[in-house]
């Protein structure tokens, strides 16, 4: 157990209903944590990604910004780049995690929402993690629905996710988004009670 707030891990492939399962922790009063939006922060204008980046991609900074498109075109062209741009990103969005759980050292429990969480080792700094999943049909229909997406889109993102059944191996909990909202909500209160009761008798 880690000194502070108990930290808990949300993970999931892509289409399985992470971002709405971190919605609920929020809805219930727990400070959330998002890798993505960490990300988001860091490659606006002034949020140093702009500055970590400009000698790697340059074509890729705008304004001091870091154009999201342009950098994957420009990995899509060169992936020797990829392992570059996160070795200069990923201390950077530790960084930004490091301030969250500062600022949030009180309370009694956290969710980090980190999509790759597996796949970065972070679970090495969590208490316990939670997978959420759906049936593959779901999941297929779920993320062919987004604009732009297509099967060879979601191909190429699923392979660079552990696989769902690897992820739900090495879960501490699980979360089945196919059952609905309702159900899912239920879940999440009753994990977040069940993790609350769990401190107070350790």
């Amino acid at each position: 157990m880690s000194q502070g707030p108990f930290r808990l891990g949300l993970t999931g492939s892509i289409g399985m209903g992470k971002s709405t399962t971190a919605g609920f922790f929020a809805e219930a009063g727990v400070p959330v944590w998002d890798a993505d939006a960490a990300v988001h922060r860091l490659y606006a204008p002034g949020g140093g990604g702009g500055a970590a980046l400009a000698d790697l991609a340059p074509q890729a900074i705008r304004e001091g910004a870091v154009d999201r498109d342009a950098l994957r075109e420009a990995i899509a062209r060169d992936p020797a780049l990829l392992p570059a741009v996160e070795a200069r990103i990923h201390p950077l969005v530790a960084a930004d995690r490091a301030r969250f759980l500062a600022a949030h050292a009180d309370a009694e429990l956290v969710l980090l929402d980190i999509p790759l969480l597996y796949e970065t080792g972070a679970e090495a700094g969590l208490d316990a993690v939670l997978v959420v999943t759906a049936p593959r049909a779901v999941q297929r229909e779920r993320v062919l629905a987004r604009p732009g997406m297509d099967e060879a889109a979601l191909a190429a993102i699923l392979a660079r996710q552990l696989p769902d059944a690897e992820k739900r191996a090495r879960a501490d909990f699980i979360l089945d988004t196919s059952e609905g909202l309702e159900a899912a909500r239920d879940r999440v209160l009753s994990l977040i009670a069940e993790i609350r009761e769990e401190r107070r008798h350790a």
